[in-house]
């Protein structure tokens, strides 16, 4: 059986309000006396139940992040940047994954708001969900994670991502490419939507024919996906077969690299390929991947800064941050 705070109190010969103060204030208690009380703690096995403190204070000491998917590293990197920020806070970061499903991510919001967790951070799969309204006004604070807001309703932290897509089609643009193909999906998704818009905004603006940007959907933002993309390519004519590829994400671009090196194309003399947020693993691809850069860390950081804020500032006003994104070029773009 546990040892309890009455047990320590017991050995230590000290009152039950003396090892409350060792435990939550304990610059109040002298030194000799508070040391009696740790060496009885040690000696018992003592461990300080949380949620029974957390029950009397009304809230734990946990804030949490859903994010889209668990497999992206892009999404464990934002995670990182939110870590770092909690753990100075005193606070520990709790990590969930919706894995794009509405209702999961729901039933995630639920529950974390049942645990009555300080404020939660989440990049969601549907924006224009009730309950990221309904959660602050029933007290539990949330910000807005990788989408971008039009109203003023919640701190929302995000990258362009239309001067994203627009990098990224410039670039291909630059090194002469006539047929390229945008490769990513579902279009529902705001991240995927803007990074298109950018694409076709940039395309049109140099002039380009509008039939010669293709557009291939994608159930997902995986490797899985873009292996898929990369055989609907082979696919086409040789005169429509596009020369080079955008992809929503770097999974998806190393999915089509793969693909693509499978069939028999060269990377990037028959398809030129750029992904997006320049996770790690896309400097090691087999050939190293142009992509679009996000401050991925930073994006995690600042979140969880605005987070705290609205938890502890009476003042607090919601703020819209968004990062420019920047294209990092490498072997899978060289010039043909």
């Amino acid at each position: 059986m546990a040892a309890s705070v009455k047990d320590v109190a017991a050995l230590a010969g000290v009152s039950l309000g003396t090892v409350s103060n060792v435990l939550n204030r304990p610059e109040r208690v002298s030194t000799p006396t508070r040391s009696r009380v740790e060496d009885a703690m040690r000696t018992l096995g003592f461990v300080r139940n949380e949620s029974a403190r957390q029950l009397r204070v009304g809230r734990s000491s946990t804030v949490a992040y859903v994010m889209l998917d668990a497999t992206n590293p892009f999404f464990t990197d934002v995670a990182r940047g939110m870590e770092g920020v909690a753990e100075a806070a005193g606070l520990s970061l709790f990590l969930c994954n919706s894995d794009l499903r509405a209702e999961r991510e729901e039933t995630y919001l639920a529950r974390l708001e049942q645990q009555r967790v300080q404020g939660v951070l989440i990049t969601p799969s549907d924006i224009e969900s009730p309950l990221l309204t309904e959660l602050p006004l029933r007290g539990t604070p949330v910000v807005i994670v990788d989408r971008t807001l039009s109203a003023d309703t919640h701190c929302a932290v995000a990258v362009d991502d239309e001067l994203g897509g627009r990098l990224a089609i410039e670039h291909l643009v630059d090194l002469g490419h006539e047929r390229v193909a945008f490769v990513g999906g579902p279009v529902q998704l705001g991240q995927v939507r803007d990074r298109l818009h950018g694409c076709r905004d940039a395309w049109a603006k140099a002039g380009k024919d509008p039939d010669r940007l293709t557009v291939l959907d994608t159930e997902g933002l995986t490797v899985a996906e873009g292996s898929r993309a990369a055989q609907r390519i082979a696919g086409t004519t040789r005169s429509n077969r596009p020369t080079a590829a955008f992809c929503a994400n770097d999974l998806l671009a190393m999915g089509l690299l793969q693909g693509c090196l499978g069939l028999g194309y060269r990377v990037p003399g028959d398809v030129a390929i750029v992904g997006y947020d320049d996770i790690d693993f896309a400097a090691a691809a087999a050939v190293p991947l142009t992509s679009v850069r996000q401050p991925r860390r930073d994006l995690g950081r600042r979140a969880a800064e605005l987070l705290l804020d609205e938890t502890s500032n009476p003042e607090h006003r919601h703020e819209q941050v968004c990062f420019t994104p920047e294209l990092v070029a490498r072997a899978s773009t060289a010039r043909r």
